[in-house]
């Protein structure tokens, strides 16, 4: 391709000492579940979030699951997710045994609408999922007051370093609820050389409870209190996250030039609509996200002239096979549905050079004859 969607080979020849160095402390210590590393990450991880508590799992969906194990999320209860996400979230509900229960997006920001929530709200709702979809928080303040009192995850997957006002203040992703979740799956802003998660919260004994859900129920080898899970974050992981770390908050910067820069290319454009950033955030463009109505029809002009470019997501999970038993059709959520037809992510990862932000500025412009 003239310009790819992601090169993650260009990101780790640039930070390759600290990879190489990384490694090597790992295999030197024969420590390769939890240990030192992990630990060291997660304090580093909690500090850079802002959080009190970090727990590393085997990957984001897991994070997931034993959050919501340990609030004794199981079946006959319901748990209020976006309609437009990407399918982990839904999953992990259906693995308690619960029944995901759809809330529309905002339509400018693609993250839940609290009005919707409030309104999907019953007595047989027992948590809500809020996602911060394409790097920017969800309106997580008015998410928790139209909760009602149920329980708020925050699945930060994709806004790890993103940042929201709330109350005058500045908090980041995974700080303002009470427990949240990370993804570190290698094309994230902050991704692993394979799958990661963590488990962020404030609350000291719920901290304790996921500690022991992620090992076998277990504080103390081979002494069993609870019904755990096999879900840490191994040490290799762990390092190389911690290498990659300090370097995050650059790598959101260039992110927001490289938006800014698509921004001004497009504005006179009538037929795109570019990303809209609610004025509390900072996002992190996990995706730089545009809405064309002629979406396929673009997509096929970018990939026949060599540009990456993906869809989140194409089919709308209550349209998903899986999800089938839960009784949606075509027209229950149209907001989601609408997203499916229009949504096109451009290239924005931080490593992208001036001319090839050019090439693809070029490209979408030519397909509107500008």
């Amino acid at each position: 391709m003239a310009v790819s969607f992601l090169n993650l080979g260009r990101l780790h020849q640039e930070i390759r000492p600290a990879l190489d160095q990384a490694y090597k402390r790992v295999m030197d210590s024969g420590w390769f579940i939890t240990g030192p590393e992990v630990q060291a990450f997660e304090s580093e991880f909690a500090t850079f979030s802002g959080v009190k508590h970090c727990v590393g799992v085997g990957n984001g969906l897991d994070a997931l699951v034993l959050l919501l194990r340990a609030y004794g999320i199981g079946p006959g209860d319901e748990v209020l997710v976006p309609s437009n996400t990407f399918i982990a979230t839904w999953l992990a509900v259906s693995q308690c045994g619960a029944t995901p229960v759809p809330v529309e997006p905002d339509p400018q920001t693609h993250n839940m609408d609290p009005a919707g929530l409030e309104a999907a709200v019953t007595p047989r709702t027992k948590a809500v999922i809020a996602v911060d979809l394409f790097g920017q928080m969800a309106p997580i303040e008015q998410v928790m007051e139209a909760a009602q009192g149920c329980p708020v995850i925050e699945d930060a997957a994709q806004s790890i370093g993103a940042s929201r006002v709330i109350d005058g203040a500045r908090v980041m992703a995974g700080q303002a609820a009470a427990i949240g979740t990370f993804s570190f799956f290698p094309s994230k802003n902050l991704g692993g050389y394979g799958d990661g998660g963590m488990m962020v919260t404030q609350d000291d004994a719920l901290f304790e409870t996921l500690m022991k859900l992620r090992t076998h129920g277990s504080r103390r080898t081979y002494y069993h209190e609870i019904v755990g899970y096999n879900s840490r974050l191994d040490s290799l992981q762990a390092a190389v996250l911690s290498a990659k770390l300090p370097h995050l908050k650059a790598w959101s910067a260039a992110r927001r030039r490289n938006a800014a820069y698509y921004d001004a290319a497009f504005a006179d454009i009538g037929e795109i609509t570019a990303p809209y950033i609610d004025a509390a955030n900072e996002s992190i463009y996990n995706q730089y996200t545009i809405r064309v109505s002629a979406r396929d029809a673009l997509q096929a002009h970018l990939k026949a002239l060599g540009i990456g470019n993906a869809i989140y997501y194409p089919l709308p999970l209550h349209l998903q096979p899986c999800f089938a038993h839960l009784g949606s059709r075509e027209g229950a959520f149209p907001e989601s549905e609408r997203a499916a037809r229009e949504v096109l992510s451009l290239p924005v990862f931080p490593e992208l050079r001036p001319g090839q932000l050019d090439e693809v500025i070029d490209a979408v412009r030519s397909f509107f004859g500008r």
